[in-house]
């Protein structure tokens, strides 16, 4: 049984090389396809297709969902942020829901295609010692066809976010989705990314086989799809979000992918925006109870960016200092006396002693 290298005519995997050691999926569309050159999208017709108006339902109520689960969060008191810590609260749940929605509407899109199965649940893939140093201390064409059992001794694990399984190929793809891979950069959290990747997709045939239902795949191949839509790289195993037709083999998934984010990010919009009204509102009720204050009493509002003394307080206080027009700028000594030695403890702090 085959794991790693896929003979289907339109399909194949590329392997890693001493420089990037990784394992990722590559379609290959036309003679040009080894070369990175593929036949312009509209040539690259799959036998299923889904349409945005057939599941517009269900992506809106996956959308109502997250904005919900996003509106519903409690935010902890920051002293720094002050009352617009709900905003930063949303942001940061933001990009939590917004993977989470993404994989949901993946696995949705997907049942246009009867051939595919999508797992979501219970995705814990055990990292097999022997899994781990295969990839990382060999060439990935050096293992081609060796299959590892899931139950050997394994050192932690790693959930993908989603297995799709093409029975119809008996192909398994892992696939990662990231809203952005803009915050990985140049870091190495990209290649441990991939390194867990290459070493579940050892032990995912012989897992699928033991956990569900006898489920057979004589090939996996894994992809990192970057929900930005960033430049993908096959040979490194990125992939654009607008490219999950080819993975899926559905038309469409793309397109209706590409309306759900619009619309989800109208919604984000809006409630960043009630948000920071609301924030800026309590600011301004906050500024009108200090100037009432302030009439009441009699003092005035102090300055956050000068002297809060009036113009009349500080030209008096500057005649003061004036003497004649000119600066006394005290006697000066010729003689250069010798500093007195002093004596300087160091140390740790410590409180100071009480007398």
């Amino acid at each position: 049984m085959s794991t790693i290298t896929s003979t289907l005519p339109n399909g194949e995997v590329l392997r890693s090389t001493a420089a990037a050691a990784t394992m990722f999926s590559r379609r290959s569309f036309g003679p040009g396809a080894r070369n990175g050159i593929s036949e312009p999208p509209a040539l690259r017709r799959h036998p299923h297709i889904v349409r945005f108006a057939e599941v517009e339902a269900d992506l809106d109520l996956l959308i109502d969902r997250a904005i919900a689960a996003i509106a519903d969060g409690e935010p902890i008191e920051d002293e720094i942020l002050g009352h617009y810590v709900h905003i930063a609260s949303l942001v940061r749940a933001v990009s939590f829901r917004e993977g989470k929605l993404l994989e949901q509407a993946v696995e949705r899109l997907a049942k246009a295609n009867a051939n595919i199965t999508v797992l979501t649940q219970a995705l814990k893939l055990p990292l097999v010692r022997a899994a781990l140093e295969a990839v990382s201390g060999n060439d990935w064409s050096c293992l081609d066809g060796i299959k590892l059992d899931c139950e050997a001794p394994a050192k932690g694990s790693y959930t993908p976010d989603l297995i799709v399984v093409n029975r119809a190929r008996h192909t398994a793809y892992i696939l990662d989705l990231k809203r952005s891979l803009a915050s990985y950069g140049d870091t190495s959290r990209l290649e441990e990314l991939k390194l867990k990747m290459m070493a579940s997709a050892m032990v995912l045939p012989d897992w699928l086989y033991k956990h569900h239902k006898r489920m057979m795949v004589d090939t996996v191949e894994v992809a990192i799809v970057d929900g930005a839509s960033r430049p993908s790289d096959h040979a490194i195993g990125i992939w654009a979000l607008s490219e999950i037709d080819d993975l899926l083999e559905i038309d469409g998934v793309a397109a209706c992918m590409a309306e759900l984010r619009l619309r989800f990010g109208h919604r984000v919009q809006q409630l960043l925006e009630a948000e920071a009204r609301q924030a800026l509102g309590m600011m301004a009720a906050a500024v009108s109870d200090a100037m009432h204050a302030s009439i009441m009493t009699g003092r005035p509002l102090v300055s956050l960016n000068g002297s809060a003394l009036s113009h009349e307080e500080e030209q008096a206080i500057a005649a003061r200092d004036e003497d004649g027009g000119h600066y006394d700028l005290g006697c000066f000594d010729d003689r250069d006396d010798e500093p007195e030695p002093v004596r300087i403890r160091v140390g740790f702090a410590r409180r100071p002693r009480r007398h």
